[in-house]
């Protein structure tokens, strides 16, 4: 847990694949702890807080203090709804139920975005949509167009990223939305190289935006803690007072669904109640800074 970064990705990036499902590593403590008991070990139980305090260093702070995560400007919502999605109407429903001013969602199918589009316009009149990922508004949107984030080798015709102004009360804001490649667990390891690439180019778009506020939602296809991620991560504040692990739906392990931020701080993350989707929703509080 504590050098995990100088774990190699040279060979079936393993790295990634650790830092993926970093956070579990913690569950080696309770199994150390009850062998430790059995050998009735002083020295043993002396040792295991060196992992606990490992594991408290670098997740500890993702542990809600309260229920409310902090004072936040604005709600936004993210969502891989999943093109395999049989109740688009009601998953629309769930997402009014949670109130926010923003919802990303990725993996439209024409026939579902029609369902979208009308569940969502009375709440959400503004709305843009490019390829298979969509971003509805309680603010205005101008200056629509798409990211390419598409890395070399996949058909022409896969456009999975957009990028937009929102007008709030408080200024403009660019709004980033982005589904990444997924990636692969085989035999010999992570197969990532279209996602790093991906997340590569989208690093390169957030990077290049003139807007100073920026908020970036997306199915990423890993955790912040992947270095996969670095071209992002290293541009975008990631934080979130919570686990909230949004896939699979069924057992959920990892956050591969984000809300991050530039020159704005996410204030508390949470997962909503289940919908027809293989992801959970996230939604995020984000509070502006002056």
């Amino acid at each position: 847990m504590a050098f995990h970064s100088v774990v190699p990705n040279a060979v079936g990036r393993l790295g990634s694949l650790l830092e993926t499902f970093l956070p579990w590593m913690g569950l080696a403590v309770p199994l150390l702890l009850v062998l430790a008991l059995l050998r009735r070990s002083a020295l043993a139980l002396v040792a295991l807080l060196l992992p606990v305090a490992v594991w408290a260093n670098l997740f500890g702070g993702l542990v809600p203090a309260d229920e409310d995560g902090g004072a936040h400007d604005m709600t936004a919502v993210q969502h891989n709804v999943s093109d395999e999605n049989s109740d688009p109407e009601g998953t629309a429903s769930a997402l009014i139920e949670a109130a926010p001013d923003v919802i990303a969602l990725e993996e439209l199918t024409p026939s579902a975005l029609s369902v979208y589009e009308s569940a969502l316009a009375a709440d959400y009149p503004y709305h843009a949509v490019e390829g298979t990922v969509g971003l509805w508004s309680k603010y205005p949107l101008s200056d629509v167009r798409p990211v390419d984030i598409k890395p070399e080798g996949i058909p022409e015709g896969w456009n999975r990223g957009l990028r937009t102004t929102a007008r709030t009360p408080q200024g403009d804001i660019a709004v980033y939305v982005a589904h990444l490649p997924s990636v692969r667990i085989r035999w010999n390891g992570l197969s990532s190289g279209w996602r790093d690439e991906s997340a590569g180019l989208l690093g390169e778009a957030v990077a290049a935006e003139k807007l100073a506020k920026v908020i970036l939602l997306g199915d990423l296809n890993s955790t912040a803690d992947d270095r996969g991620l670095d071209p992002v991560t290293e541009r975008m504040d990631s934080t979130g007072r919570d686990f909230a692990f949004s896939w699979p739906a069924a057992f959920p392990v990892s956050r591969i669904d984000h809300v991050m931020t530039r020159s704005m701080v996410v204030t508390d993350i949470r997962t909503l109640p289940a919908t027809g989707s293989d992801h959970l929703p996230v939604a995020a509080g984000i509070r502006f800074e002056p």
